[in-house]
């Protein structure tokens, strides 16, 4: 099983990806949560711009991808799992779960250090929270990013199948967490146990900045709670509570060219 994973990689995390996103963009149809701020013609073409331009930088920059990485450090019996004595299913695990603390504490750092905020900012300045926010982050953040979690695959000598199975649910998770969607309030307390809902991360795209500063998991919810940044809900409720960043709210600023150049400004 973990041969046929890592042999199609690339189609299962094309087709995770697209799935989702197919599935949002219809549930958002049917049953969104709150009513838009901007239309989706004033909006979609940055967003999904922004991700184009971020997939075109990490290929040409890091051109094997996170599982690379994680195939050369079997190959050079490098990191804690092939050091320790664990059973596969541990170490694939153990692996997945400590990758998204990794991603939980780098979000965490992008939002306490300047220079990583102006970059991070660009995430944060979408005045509607949909499933395209979920691609929105600035090129160069995309970059420290990647550099940041392949130093982390190497050091922990995370089975590559570890690192394909935590890239599908980080980025599934991600759309379905940004989604402008409608979940039963019981259902909602039972899945945010475990997982990060929309409702529990639109939180953190509050324009009121100790509502912005909580909320920081992206997949498991667990750390938020762990941590003491978790947030139930927001001070305005999700209806009437207002998104983005009360300092870039004119209408170029959600242009494609303008969201590049933001960390300058």
């Amino acid at each position: 099983m973990a041969d046929f994973v890592t042999l199609h990689e690339p189609m299962l995390r094309l087709g995770a990806f697209g799935v989702t996103m197919m599935v949002m963009a219809c549930w958002e149809g049917a049953a969104p949560r709150r009513l838009r701020a901007l239309s989706r013609a004033a909006r979609w073409p940055a967003n999904i711009g922004i991700v184009a331009i971020n997939t075109v930088a990490v290929r040409l920059l890091f051109p094997a991808a996170a599982v690379g990485a994680a195939l050369w450090a079997a190959e050079s019996d490098i990191g804690l799992f092939h050091w320790a004595v664990v059973p596969q299913w541990a170490a694939i695990g153990l692996s997945v779960i400590l990758l998204d603390l990794l991603i939980y504490g780098q979000h965490v750092v992008m939002h306490k250090v300047p220079l990583l905020w102006r970059l991070h900012r660009m995430h944060h300045m979408d005045r509607d929270v949909d499933f395209t926010t979920a691609l929105r982050f600035h090129p160069v953040e995309i970059i420290l990013s990647a550099g940041v979690k392949f130093l982390a695959v190497i050091a922990l000598g995370a089975p590559a199948v570890a690192v394909i199975i935590f890239e599908v649910i980080l980025n599934s998770s991600a759309i379905f967490n940004h989604g402008n969607v409608r979940l039963p309030v019981r259902l909602d307390g039972i899945l945010r146990i475990i997982v990060v809902t929309p409702d529990m991360h639109r939180v953190h795209h509050s324009a009121r900045a100790e509502e912005t500063n909580s909320n920081y998991g992206f997949a498991f919810a667990f750390w938020d709670r762990l941590f003491g940044t978790y947030r139930k809900s927001p001070a305005r409720g999700h209806d009437a509570m207002t998104l983005g960043l009360p300092a870039f709210r004119a209408p170029g600023d959600g242009r494609l060219l303008s969201l590049l150049l933001n960390p300058l400004r």
